[in-house]
């Protein structure tokens, strides 16, 4: 993600001010911050503290970050230390002394951590390049992925398109999306892997 324009953009226009691009980083990382909170399984009331303290302190530090894409790794750092003050809190320093902390997360850990992390920046990725597709392609994959399944007939109705081209119009628009740079760049990032971590890639084909 370090070469990710969109990112970038995001984080200029937040340091200027922008209400709308800070509102887009938080919807970007919100995903991060509350699956560290559940991994150290403090309460909803205390993980919604967590996340507030976090993106306090994003305000105050965001002009002091250099790199965009180290953001999605300053936030993981900065949850986690939330989530040891919490636990710290409310159930005293020995419960705390189990929540690992970010500088020194035992390896399996820090797997889990790294995997969230990748997780959250890829989610993003997609979430943004699917804004970037034209409307149509946007509203008949949002009924797509629909959980239950929502019946081709249906889809057909509400969109006002015969139910044979909703096939070939799928195909269409998820080329347009594995062409949108970002997400041309994590699939070719998947392949060149030596972990080859494909799935998500092929999520996309």
């Amino acid at each position: 993600m370090r070469d990710d324009p969109y990112l970038i953009g995001l984080v200029t226009r937040a340091r200027a001010g922008d209400q709308r691009a800070w509102d887009a980083l938080v919807d970007r990382y919100a995903p991060l911050v509350w699956s560290i909170c559940r991994r150290n399984q403090l309460s909803r009331a205390d993980a919604e503290d967590v996340g507030q303290n976090v993106w306090l302190h994003l305000v105050e530090q965001l002009d002091n970050l250099r790199d965009p894409a180290a953001l999605a790794g300053w936030l993981a750092t900065t949850t986690q230390r939330e989530c040891c003050r919490a636990l710290r809190a409310v159930r005293g320093p020995q419960a705390a002394r189990h929540a690992f902390d970010s500088e020194n997360i035992p390896d399996e850990k820090a797997g889990i951590a790294e995997q969230e992390l990748l997780i959250a920046e890829r989610h993003a990725a997609l979430r943004e390049a699917l804004t970037r597709l034209p409307p149509h392609c946007q509203r008949l994959l949002a009924l797509l992925v629909e959980d239950p399944p929502v019946p081709y007939a249906k889809i057909s109705a509400t969109l006002g398109i015969p139910v044979g081209s909703i096939g070939p119009t799928r195909g269409r628009c998820l080329n347009m999306l594995r062409r949108d740079p970002v997400i041309a760049a994590l699939i070719s990032a998947d392949h060149e892997s030596p972990a080859g971590d494909a799935r998500w890639a092929r999520s996309l084909v």
